[in-house]
């Protein structure tokens, strides 16, 4: 699992840095860079790429999919951490980028990896049909926008210090985090040309992954070591953050989270062998130390 991991996060951060390397050289290229390169783990292209091979589709097209996915990743991460919205000084282990370059280069390199991820699944280069594009970039820019990542961040910072329901609290965190895991598990679905009802079968799978990855975030925060998570940790609960921990409490909200694993689980069997290295990373999103 692991080494899989890092080849598929080497593959894609090789892309990335030769493609914006072959872009015009402006000085908000070593900004782009320093938020997008090397950090994170790329859990979102190993999921876009593990459901690549339940339809057995092309390794290399998939980097390319799930680099444009890492730009809309750290777009929302370099927002993330502005003084307007988190105000987080420390990502990926080291400063956060608007610490490093300043607010406005920050704001603006953010900018720019949102749009780069356009440019990616419109390159002539990414070998898909043109429709197979088009619907990729609507899905992605419906998942990065006003009803996905940006929506979701909004309602968090909206929802904190106040007390809000279960329901709504879940539907806030499947936008922040569950629709970008939705867009890497339906991608290949679209690809395959597959049907409506698979469709939905994986976007379920997806928001229930992204509704897993962000609630064990928010365990690692309440109980996490600041050094290990490569970021301050025990945030949510200074600044009164709506997550389900503050709802449930910390156990059940682990026992929670084993409910939810167990679901997806359960789901993918129906896909047998095939499903073996998604339901891997499934397991690793879950043992994430909390």
């Amino acid at each position: 699992m692991i080494k899989d991991l890092n080849r598929i996060a080497n593959d894609t951060n090789k892309f990335l840095n030769s493609y914006i390397n072959r872009q015009s050289k402006t000085e908000l290229i070593k900004s782009m860079k320093y938020g997008l390169l090397p950090g994170g783990k790329k859990i979102r292209s190993k999921i876009l790429i593990d459901v690549g091979r339940i339809f057995n589709l092309n390794y290399r097209s998939l980097v390319k999919i799930g680099a444009a996915v890492e730009c809309i990743h750290a777009y929302s991460l370099i927002h993330d951490d502005l003084p307007c919205m988190d105000n987080d000084s420390i990502r990926r282990g080291k400063l956060s980028t608007h610490k490093k370059f300043g607010e406005s280069t920050a704001v603006l390199a953010g900018n720019s990896l949102l749009t780069m991820a356009f440019e990616i699944l419109s390159d002539k280069n990414l070998l898909l049909k043109e429709r197979i594009k088009i619907e990729l970039i609507n899905l992605l820019s419906e998942c990065s926008g006003h009803t996905g990542i940006a929506g979701g961040q909004y309602l968090d910072l909206n929802y904190e210090r106040k007390k809000i329901k279960r329901k709504k609290v879940i539907d806030m965190q499947i936008k922040k985090t569950g629709k970008l895991f939705a867009f890497c598990c339906v991608a290949p679905v679209l690809i395959s040309n597959k049907n409506q009802r698979v469709l939905k079968f994986f976007e379920k799978i997806g928001y229930e992954i992204g509704l897993l990855f962000q609630i064990t975030d928010d365990l690692i925060d309440y109980k996490g070591i600041s050094k290990k998570a490569g970021k301050k940790t025990k945030k949510d609960q200074k600044k009164g953050k709506a997550t389900l921990i503050s709802l449930l409490g910390y156990k059940n909200t682990i026992k929670y989270t084993n409910k939810i694993k167990n679901n997806i689980l359960k789901k993918l069997s129906f896909y047998g062998k095939k499903s073996e290295s998604l339901k891997k990373t499934i397991l690793f999103i879950f043992e994430r130390e909390k």
